[in-house]
């Protein structure tokens, strides 16, 4: 009766060590490929990385699966002499144990929180927040192709990043656009056109904005609220002090794409 006892407690680490092992690898492996096959994880990672994660996600569920076939248990080793354990070696195991418990207490909400909350886009507020937070994208986006590049297939970022360092301006006025971003508060009579740019992942992800001198009596109140992703089709306009700026000829609101993001 005392062996069943001991062996049913020794059982509950064991599984606790496999959850936070095996368990966390293999959900978060499973939440990717579901993401990936919905076309959403683009919302956390480049679509160019993709292949990359869903590879690691496979070789994992393999690895969890082959794993399996150890007894349970197995992942603590064998050899330990059993010795009676003096006072320091005992407070340094309470303290792994309570370390261990705390990482897998946190580690289980995330894995817990991706299966329940739905798959979202990073917000309007994080992207005001971070908006001066570093320089301009795409720095050197005007450089040695000009006249050269097809400017009309230039989306916020590389706008952005022209509008920041260009040093001819007037060579951008009157360069047709067509370009899709939410609205965000600008300056005097603009408003900034601003979509979130994403290198790798939504951890390095940076907003990039371009003034767009909207006309709210024309276009209306909406159009011009904080967050409303808008479809702007115009041309550049060079002001005399060297600025540039987007003057619409249409603006369209329009839900957030399924693909929010620029790379």
């Amino acid at each position: 009766m005392a062996d069943s006892t001991s062996r049913s407690t020794s059982r509950w680490p064991a599984i606790g060590t496999r959850w936070l092992g095996l368990g966390l690898a293999a959900v978060i492996s499973v939440v990717t490929l579901g993401l990936a096959l919905s076309g959403q994880l683009t919302l956390y990672i480049a679509p160019e990385s993709i292949w990359f994660a869903c590879a690691g996600a496979i070789v994992v569920l393999i690895g969890a699966i082959w794993s399996c076939a150890l007894p349970l248990g197995a992942e603590a080793g064998h050899g330990h002499d059993h010795e009676i354990e003096d006072e320091p070696t005992s407070r340094r195991r309470t303290l792994a144990l309570v370390g261990t418990v705390s990482a897998g207490v946190v580690a289980s909400g995330v894995v817990i929180a991706a299966l329940v909350l739905p798959p979202a886009s990073l917000s309007v507020e994080l992207a005001m927040a971070r908006a001066d937070a570093g320089g301009a994208l795409f720095a050197g986006a005007d450089t040695p192709t000009l006249g050269v590049a097809d400017t009309t297939t230039f989306g916020v970022g590389e706008w952005s990043s022209v509008f920041a360092t260009a040093s001819r301006p007037e060579i951008y006025d009157g360069s047709p656009v067509t370009l899709v971003g939410f609205v965000t508060p600008g300056q005097a009579d603009a408003v900034n056109l601003t979509r979130m740019i994403i290198t790798h992942c939504v951890i390095d992800a940076q907003p990039a904005a371009v003034p767009v001198t909207i006309d709210a009596a024309k276009y209306g109140s909406d159009l011009t609220s904080t967050g409303q992703w808008v479809e702007v089709t115009g041309t550049v306009k060079a002001d005399d002090d060297g600025s540039l700026r987007v003057l619409p000829t249409s603006v369209v609101a329009i839900d957030e794409p399924g693909d929010p993001y620029e790379y």
